[in-house]
């Protein structure tokens, strides 16, 4: 009861006794512990963050620098910038024969650790010139020195080999200067070099004298040679410079024929090449090398072929021919596809039906080299695979043989001056003259060029020695389709006449039609020499064979014909008497 009554007197005077109290309570007992928790549990996460990264960074450093040291890496992936200062770049005692083989294992790294460094060949090729020549130099005692000793190649070598060479060869190709992918003329093409040459030649020389030297084991060079380092090798046969992809053929070969392991791998990355060739650019420097490569691959297949090879030979060799840019690289596709044929002879059909499914129509050079293609395959051809194949191959030379083109007609014609191919066409007879005969025959008179007309003759002559019966047979038959064709053309004159009489009958014909509109149609027949040719055809052939036979030549080469600028008289003489505007102004008029 006595609480109420003296609560409001006493809380004014108490309580802020009590929050004095409780206040300092808390600044003295609380406040410090809180600090102190606060406190280490701060100091705590800063060091941890801070030994943290203070770890990681003295641990890359340290790494980054005993691996460059003791363990350097096999290849650079990317192409490294060049040094327009080199500070690393230094002159180590020779490989003198009179050093310790201890000390030379050291010196012969620090040579390929010297030449790691890279120059500007290209923006500024006066700069360090001598520093330019102590790597040139370098380069050259370290392929004498491979090539003169033995031992010299031990395991610590390997890496810094591999090392040395992925630094200074693979790099980002400039932009060609041929990006429309044109066929390159030799003649009046010039191809781009390669600026940095002096040092990157040296480079090849020495790896290859790597791979080919005795003491070379493809065991422990496998770790560091593997299929990025091949694929990278294979980038650079884009190259434009003709030097530089001699070496890397040479070099890839030779990788080909050490490492078992990587050959499949090899194969089918040229396969990738030559699908995107084909299919997307059309456009590649290399493919002449890569199939020089896969030339002397396919000699060395074993029999009976795999599958895997014999659709490379269906599916990538045979479309390479369908490329516009085949004269760059003809020689060696040809080569490919007849050791195929050499190796497995049932292949023989399918060749040559993708041949004709893929013949030129309208671009002669091309179909020049067809033709050539298509003797070399006649010359390994067994007699059982050429009757599969010789009545759609016959009807398509009868075509060549009447081309206006005459370095086509005449390229086909040649096949009669090759034995093994005479043989064959002595053998079915039969059945090739029928196709030959009547291009043949049209020909012999209609053709503007007066040597095919001498080829022409030689060929029936030897048709007609092979089987005299058959050729007159032909020549009969001959006959009897002209004098169809004669009838056709009466037949069609008379219905002609009729229905211009028809025509005529209509009162309306002079409103409509003048005197001297209509006339009678004219015989359009030329392809061929007129039906009186055809008794004394057996008399000329050999008139006409026997001369040619008297004036033919040996066997040359085919030899591309330039074009010459006719001679104009009037316009040689404006040319005698041209003066330039110079000439004609005096000395006092031009001052």
């Amino acid at each position: 009861m006595c609480l109420p009554i003296y609560l409001p007197i006493y809380l004014p005077i108490y309580l802020p006794i009590y929050l004095s109290v409780c206040l300092s309570v808390c600044l003295s007992v609380y406040l410090p512990v809180c600090l102190s928790a606060c406190l280490s549990i701060c100091l705590s996460i800063c060091l941890s963050i801070c030994l943290s990264a203070c770890l990681s960074i003295c641990l890359s450093i340290y790494l980054s620098i005993y691996l460059s040291v003791y363990h350097p890496l096999p290849y650079s992936h990317s192409h490294t910038h060049p040094l327009t200062h080199p500070p690393s770049l230094f002159c180590p005692p020779s490989l003198a024969p009179d050093v310790p083989p201890a000390e030379q294992e050291k010196l012969f790294i620090q040579k390929l650790r010297q030449c790691c460094v890279l120059f500007d060949f290209v923006s500024d090729p006066l700069s360090d010139l001598k520093w330019k020549e102590v790597k040139r130099a370098a380069l050259s005692e370290m392929v004498e020195y491979i090539t003169h000793n033995r031992n010299v190649i031990t395991e610590p070598i390997y890496p810094e080999v591999v090392h040395m060479f992925a630094v200074n060869m693979f790099r980002t190709l400039p932009p060609s200067s041929n990006p429309t992918g044109a066929e390159f003329d030799p003649e009046e093409d010039e191809p781009t070099l390669e600026a940095a040459w002096p040092h990157l030649q040296l480079v090849y020389e020495f790896f290859l004298r790597f791979l080919e030297s005795p003491d070379f084991q493809p065991n422990i060079a496998k770790k560091y040679i593997d299929q990025k380092f091949v694929m990278q090798l294979l980038e650079l046969f884009d190259s434009e410079d003709p030097r530089e992809r001699d070496f890397l053929k040479t070099t890839l070969h030779r990788i080909y024929g050490k490492f078992l392991g990587l050959r499949a791998y090899i194969r089918k990355q040229i396969n990738n090449i030559f699908y995107r060739f084909i299919y997307e650019t059309e456009h590649h420097n290399g493919i002449a090398e890569l199939l020089e490569i896969l030339g002397s691959i396919i000699n060395g297949f074993a029999l009976p072929l795999k599958e895997e090879h014999k659709i490379f030979l269906l599916k990538v060799l045979l479309p390479l021919h369908k490329v516009k840019s085949l004269s760059v690289y003809h020689p060696q596709l040809a080569y490919c596809v007849v050791q195929f044929l050499e190796k497995d002879s049932t292949l023989t059909e399918p060749v040559v039906m993708a041949l004709l499914k893929y013949w030129p129509k309208t671009h002669s050079p091309k179909e020049v080299m067809f033709l050539n293609e298509l003797e070399e395959i006649l010359d390994v051809i067994e007699p059982s695979e050429f009757v599969k194949v010789m009545e759609p191959l016959f009807r398509q030379l009868a075509k060549c043989v009447s081309s206006p083109h005459f370095q086509v007609a005449e390229r086909a014609l040649y096949y009669w001056n090759n034995e093994y191919i005479m043989s064959l066409i002595s053998d079915n007879a039969a059945r090739i003259l029928p196709i030959m005969f009547p291009a043949l025959y049209r020909n012999s008179k209609t053709h503007w060029n007066k040597t095919i007309h001498g080829l022409i003759y030689n060929a029936l002559k030897l048709f007609m020695e092979m089987n005299q019966k058959l050729f007159d047979d032909c020549t009969q038959q001959f006959r009897a389709e002209k004098n169809k064709e004669k009838m056709k053309w009466k037949e069609r004159e008379e219905a002609w006449i009729k229905i211009e009489n028809l025509a005529k009958s209509n009162p309306q014909y002079v409103t409509y039609v003048e005197p001297g509109d209509l006339c009678s149609p004219v015989d359009m027949e030329t392809d061929g020499p007129l039906m009186d040719d055809v008794n004394m055809l057996r008399k000329t052939v050999e008139e006409e064979a026997t001369q040619v036979h008297r004036e033919q030549r040996k066997e040359r080469p085919l030899m591309r014909r330039k074009s010459e600028l006719p001679q104009d008289v009037s316009t040689v003489r404006a040319l005698e008497t041209y003066r330039r505007a110079e000439d004609m102004i005096s000395p006092t008029e031009a001052h």
